[in-house]
Order: C-alpha cells, then structure tokens, then sequence
C-alpha cells in the first residue's frame, strides 16, 4: 500500500501564486490545497485534516496571523510557514514570536520553500513521536503503576512529586526486591526528561575494567581490544537518565570519577585526554547501608553527600502490610495475562491469609515470583494453602516454640517436620514436595531413619 502524501494547505489572495505553488509541491511529492481567502482557510482546516499550512500574510478579512492563532488553537502541532513582501518584514517576525515556523520573502524559489516545508514536517513528526514516548512511558511506568496505599508509600509519592524535575541525582535505598528499579524508571518516566533515553547499569555486575569503559567510553587503541572507539552509557543517557543499580559495588577508583562526572558535568573516555560535556540525571540504588559504609571507608564520604541529597528509603514488605491485598491481586491478573492457559483465578481463604502473614524477605520481587509459580503450575481454578511455596505455608515461627531452654537445631526441625506432616493431613509425599525435600531427608527430619 502507498504512503500516504503529506497535505499542505496553502492560502494567498492572489490564487494564482497559491496554484503554482501547490503545483510545484505536488510534483514534489505533496498533496497541496490552494485557496485565496483566509476565510475559506478556516472553514476548510475545520473540516479536513492538513500536516502544514503556507499562509500569506496580507490578506482581506482573515490576514495571515489570524490564521495562525486559529491554527494554534485548533492544531498547535501543525506547523506554520508565512509569506511576506520585503516592506513586511515586521510584521513576519512577529509571525515567528507567536509561533510561526519560519517566514518566506517574496520572491522564493520553489526549492527554498521545499526545503523549509521539510524541515518543518520532521520537525513536527519528531515532537509527535517524543509525546508518544513520553505517554507510553507514563503509561508503563508511571508512578500510578506503583502499588501501594500505605502510608509509608503515600509519604514516597509526595516526595517524588516535589523532586521529580530538580535534575539532581537521586539516591534509593531499600532491601532486595523492593523495587528499586520500578521507582527510578517512574520518576524518569514523570520527569521532563521522560523523551529522552533510560539507560540502566548494574555496577555489581561488571568488573571495575570494564564498568570504567562500559560508563564512560573509550578511544580506539584505549587497551588490548580496543579496535574502535566506544560511546560510554554516560553519553547514551544524555538528555535522558541513568541509572546506576548496585552503587554500593562501585570501586572507589570509579566513585571518585563519578563524583567528578556529578561536579562538573563532563566525563572523559578511557585513554582520551579530551573531556565532554553531558546532560544527565543520575538516579543511584543500593540494598547496602551507604552511610555506615562512608563512615567505614568502605564508600566515599564526598560521593555519598552528593547522591544523599534527595534520597528516598523503600520500605520492605513487611512494613507495609495493608499494601499486600492489593499486589496480590494486581500480579495475579498479570501472571493470569502471561499463562492464559492456567485455570487458576483466586486463592482459598486460608491460602490468602498465610500470604498476608508471611514476611515476605524477599519483598515484592519474591511475592511475584511466587505467584507466577502458582498460576503456571496450578491445576486447579483455586489456590490451597497446601500449594503455597514451603516457607509460605510454614509461616512465621510462633514465638511459643521458643519458650523455655535452647534446644538442639535436629530437634527443631524434627518438630517443624512433624508440625508440617500434620498440616498436610499426614501425607508424605505432599509433605515433603510442600518442604521442598525429597522422602528420605522428611523421613531423616523426623528421626525415623535412627529408630528404624
């Protein structure tokens, strides 16, 4: 199927200066539209779509700046190209204050409006692409796609709403799995930076070697290997965001020349003498206690103060109970989305309780997982108790099995096993699938191997 042509309206009362134009435009690949009166411009761009406008400026009853303050109200998207006389000069570079695209001085030549027209229209589809981007962003990963009505979560949100276009680094502390990484893309995502790129490294993931080029770079001939020059994540980022998981991992060679990078704005390629200039917000996370660990000389003091700034504590699982129904629901529809096959839709009542019991130390990466576990393997339209991963079903040790002398770790166990056995009914195998042990380590549990 053919692409569709671009449509140009173009308006000038003289209408034979209008048809030449739309006719050089259209043996140039446009559809083109002539008109000679501003009136009948607005009537037509009422009805029918147009990419670009080509308006004189001079004209009875509707003259070339009503057009385009009409054009900004109903289509501020659609660019505007104006022509004027040289005794109108004035009046054209008005036209560009209030948001004219560019202005042409009679006598033109077909190619220079051609030339204009073109830059105008990229222009405009490069700005509606950015929206897009920048509303699909926020639809993925907005910060309403973050679960959470407690209050600890409340206090996060309005934090973020006050630091999400300061442009200075950001530094999230939480344990493991509290979704660290969901919250930084969020705040990109919200932030005006949100048409610009996300780029993201892991810092306990790569060696020190290799994180230095991997972030900022390297010219050819930089070390063995080095056959091409490399643009660094830092330059990917630029104009978006990076985001730095793990900072607690990074060498203390590669912190000072972060903190470099966070003081004045450039970086440097491994083996180049040559700075370059970046615009980058950086968000950091870590599970680590940074400040204990600056204190401890285990991470730069300069550097912690610097990310320390505006930082913001995820709380785990654990602290904010009230959220669980709620992310039990929302990964049970989208692993239900993911495995359409599975006929699992709910949990039993009893199931659901041990779920808001169980601490969770995983957090919400763990409650995730363990759900999708349960809709891929299910077979049933309801989740049991007796189907929920071992440490779930178990749930929190009761304090009672504590009380008095200290007692040998095998006993301990044999009387978990034992609990556990009767839990599941006395049968032995679910018990022990359920543990997730084979038969012979539940039967060595419960001290049976010793009496036989």
């Amino acid at each position: 199927m053919p692409e569709a042509r671009l449509r140009v309206l173009i308006v000038d009362d003289h209408i034979e200066m209008a048809k030449m134009l739309c006719d050089g435009l259209i043996d140039r690949g446009y559809d083109a539209v002539p008109l000679a009166s501003g009136k009948q411009a607005l009537e037509l761009l009422a009805r029918e779509p147009f990419d670009a406008l080509l308006t004189d400026l001079r004209m009875p009853e509707v003259d070339g700046l009503g057009l385009l303050a009409a054009n900004r109200k109903q289509a501020p998207e659609r660019p505007v190209l104006v022509m004027t006389a040289f005794s109108a000069i004035d009046t054209a570079v008005e036209s560009i204050r209030q948001g004219a695209y560019h202005y042409l001085t009679k006598p033109f030549k077909l190619d220079e409006l051609a030339i204009f027209l073109g830059r105008a229209l990229e222009e405009a589809r490069l700005r509606r692409e950015t929206t897009a981007l920048r509303s699909t962003l926020r639809e993925r990963f907005s910060l309403t796609k973050i679960i959470g009505k407690s209050r600890p979560m409340r206090a996060i949100f309005d934090i973020v709403e006050r630091v999400v276009d300061t442009g200075a680094p950001l530094l999230i502390t939480g344990e493991t799995g509290t979704g660290k990484g969901l919250l930084a893309h969020a705040i990109h995502a919200e932030s005006k930076r949100a048409g610009g790129p996300f780029v993201t490294v892991n810092c306990a993931a790569l060696p020190e070697a290799l994180l230095e080029s991997e972030l900022f770079g390297h010219i050819r001939g930089a070390f063995t290997g080095a056959t091409t020059s490399k643009q660094g994540l830092f330059a990917e980022a630029s104009g978006g965001t990076l985001f730095l998981d793990e900072i607690g991992e990074m060498a203390p060679a590669l912190q000072a020349k972060l903190l470099h990078v966070i003081e004045e704005g450039a970086i440097r390629p491994v083996g180049s003498s040559k700075e370059q200039r970046v615009d980058v917000r950086i968000i950091a996370a870590t599970h680590r206690d940074l400040r204990k660990a600056a204190r401890m000389g285990m991470f730069r003091e300069d550097l912690f103060y610097r990310l320390d700034v505006i930082s913001i504590a995820l709380p785990p699982v654990r602290h904010r109970r009230e959220d669980i129904p709620e992310l039990i629901d929302h990964f049970l529809q989208a692993a239900r989305t993911r495995h359409p096959a599975s006929p699992v839709v709910r949990f039993s009542p009893e199931a659901l309780k041990k779920m808001l019991d169980y601490p969770w130390p995983g957090n919400v990466r763990e409650l995730d997982h363990s759900i999708q576990r349960l809709v891929l393997l299910g077979r049933e339209a309801e989740v049991q108790s007796a189907s929920l991963p071992a440490p779930v079903f178990a749930g929190p040790i009761a304090a009672a099995t504590f009380e008095g002398d200290i007692i040998p770790i095998r006993e301990l166990q044999r009387r978990y096993a034992s609990w556990a056995l009767d839990q599941m009914g006395g049968h032995r195998g679910r018990t022990a699938e359920t543990l997730d042990i084979d038969g012979k380590t539940l039967a060595k549990w419960l001290n049976e191997e010793e009496q036989s």
